[in-house]
């Protein structure tokens, strides 16, 4: 077994709010790995007296317990108590109605001797590369299936489509929305290596097009996470007339998990 993470933060004025863990059960047989990204509210209006940071831990280490310990449960549920149980351990002192509530993107992925079992929410990105050599995402793809332009407004984004039908989901205070994620399994002898990313780190190559998922896989295994965050931060500083960044942040937390089962 092969584990390797690395993260960075977007700036160093503000606190890292992606969040990563992976861990193998005393029976040394399997594993699981998680993997969240903290979405930033505007203005820093959430209706939440915690940071983003403090949310994605309490969700991040109910999600590792719960996968290591409940075996009886899959992923989707485990997801589904986990925000339930996050939900509790705040909703006395904050506004958990509020659109903008803290709320993560979320991959996990589970393996014992026989499959791997994963879900993915929202924009993160889980990669398999299988016995034949070839690479397959596992993406929620809702984002990019909304009209060109739609994200543009924020107004609009919170009414319209954040954890709506026709719009995008995130973990947030509705157990419900994990029904949501995208879910699979997939025999263990079929899996050579699987990798997780957040946005941050998979801007490599859906914001600045250095290759595809295969190529971003390659160089996961050749230089490491931290490589490929290295790569992406010299393409984002690069970039001073923003003609790929656009209006996105200059550097967003990245975080990439590698792991040889």
């Amino acid at each position: 077994m092969r584990i390797e993470l690395a993260t960075a933060a977007g700036r160093a004025d503000r606190p890292n709010e992606d969040w990563a863990a992976t861990a193998l059960p005393a029976s040394g047989q399997g594993g699981t790995l998680v993997l969240l990204d903290g979405v930033t509210p505007p203005r820093g209006d959430d209706g939440c007296v915690h940071s983003v940071p403090w949310f994605t831990a309490r969700l991040g280490g109910s999600l590792i317990e719960l996968s290591v310990s409940r075996q009886d449960l899959t992923l989707q549920e485990i997801l589904a108590e986990s925000i339930r149980r996050t939900a509790e351990s705040h909703r006395t002192t904050c506004d958990l109605s509020h659109v903008r509530t803290p709320q993560a993107t979320a991959v996990m992925a589970r393996w014992d001797t026989r499959e791997i079992e994963h879900l993915v929410l929202s924009d993160s990105v889980l990669l398999f590369e299988l016995s034949d050599g070839s690479v397959r995402p596992h993406v929620d793809d809702r984002l990019d299936r909304l009209p060109p332009g739609s994200l543009t407004d924020e107004a609009a984004v919170d009414t319209l489509l954040r954890n709506k039908e026709g719009g995008f989901f995130t973990a947030a205070a509705d157990p419900s929305v994990a029904a949501r994620a995208v879910t699979g399994r997939t025999p263990l002898t079929e899996v050579r290596t699987l990798a997780a990313l957040t946005d941050g780190a998979g801007r490599w190559v859906e914001t600045f097009r250095e290759g595809d998922w295969a190529d971003c896989l390659a160089v996961l295994g050749e230089a490491g996470p931290q490589g490929l965050i290295d790569r992406v931060r010299a393409l984002e500083d690069s970039d001073t007339g923003r003609a790929l960044l656009r209006r996105g942040k200059t550097h967003d937390d990245a975080t990439a998990v590698l792991v040889t089962p």
